[in-house]
């Protein structure tokens, strides 16, 4: 099969990655003039464990299995990462509550490595932390995303894949066999394939709408939530990824480190009506608010703006987060058609478990 895919983020690389290996002829289209320059480069760089999500979901399914399978690309290829661990912590009654359910999730998500610790214990792992009670994630790791999606690049291009910078999808129309997608760009062209796979991230939902036959129904609204970054400046005072207990729209003000030790605190969760990628230093105020209730000896003036993210979310405050949507031939029967919406977090852990499924709704 000749594949188009559309979006050169860490999901469509490993999604292109897949199914050029299986021996299908794939060019990838990216609006940008390189890789990961959209939801992929702002994010918190961390592998995840997958015990936030529902028991059979798309995102606890894809997390788990991606999670085994990242680290073992990540061996093979030579990408910096680090199993670090991260403790899940509660402050009061209400969130140690929620953490007891959380680890209840992990466990029925077949996610090892957790145990429920007291606040001793977790104070003798992490000096500097306040709690009540943690769970501890031992699989729960950081990646250098941007040398991930190197190595899935160059996977892909050895495997015979091409790929198509400053190209951005305009139209997708239905051909005499299969489909064919018309481009903008310094190089216009029309290019006829048998299969198209829709991995635009924020973008997904216009490229869905400039298909033509796809159901204008079954396109999910975007709702933008931004998370912004600060760093911490000073030396680190923890040696694992601290997480509060989630938060409406996120997962809380948590604390990550990257590969060098530095500290950074984030992303918070901020509605938006449009892109906007500037750090607000105004924020900071609630950012020290939030972390103290874990680390209250954060020292005044420490937090420094960094960056910001966007999730490309399907729903929005208040509401129950929805899954992941792959919508393939069997869900909207369209041949050769696989649009994927709301590929936010845990996306990054999950793209190669993410990459093997839509290559199989490919095939079916």
């Amino acid at each position: 099969m000749e594949i188009l895919v559309i979006g050169a983020g860490v999901v469509g690389l490993a999604i292109a990655r897949a199914l050029a290996i299986r021996g299908h002829s794939v060019v990838v289209c990216e609006a940008t003039g390189g890789i990961g320059n959209g939801v992929s480069s702002r994010n918190s760089e961390v592998i995840h464990g997958g015990m936030y999500y529902p028991e059979g979901s798309l995102r606890a399914r894809h997390c788990v299995e991606g999670r085994r399978m990242l680290y073992a690309f990540c061996e093979s290829h030579g990408v910096p990462h680090r199993r670090c661990g991260k403790l899940i912590v509660a402050t009061d009654a209400i969130e140690q509550s929620k953490i007891e359910g959380i680890y209840e999730q992990g466990l029925a998500n077949d996610v090892e490595g957790l145990s429920f610790l007291s606040a001793g214990q977790a104070h003798a792992l992490e000096p500097h932390l306040s709690c009540v009670g943690a769970v501890l994630s031992e699989q729960t790791g950081i990646v250098d995303s941007h040398a991930l999606m190197l190595a899935l690049q160059g996977d892909f291009e050895a495997a015979g894949g091409v790929m198509a910078f400053r190209t951005p999808v305009e139209r997708i129309e239905r051909g005499a066999e299969g489909w064919q997608a018309t481009t903008g760009g310094p190089d216009p062209m029309v290019l006829p394939v048998d299969g198209v796979v829709n991995a635009a991230g924020l973008g997904a939902r216009a490229i869905a709408q400039a298909t033509e036959t796809y159901p204008a129904e079954r396109i999910p609204p975007l709702v933008l939530a931004k998370g912004n970054y600060f760093s911490c400046e000073g030396k680190p005072a923890f040696s694992r990824l601290i997480y509060p207990a989630p938060v409406d729209g996120g997962l809380g003000i948590h604390l990550t480190l990257d590969l060098a030790g530095r500290m950074r605190f984030g992303p918070d969760v901020e509605w938006i009506e449009r892109e906007a990628y500037e750090v607000d230093p105004l924020r900071g105020a609630s950012f020290y608010t939030a972390i103290r209730r874990y680390w209250p000896s954060l020292p005044d003036g420490a937090l420094v703006p960094d960056y910001a993210g966007i999730r490309p979310k399907l729903t929005g405050p208040g509401e129950k987060a929805a899954d992941f949507v792959i919508d393939g031939p069997a869900e909207h029967g369209l041949t050769g058609l696989v649009q994927l919406f709301g590929i936010e977090s845990p996306g990054l852990t999950s793209c190669l478990a993410l990459a093997d499924d839509v290559a199989r709704r490919l095939e079916a």
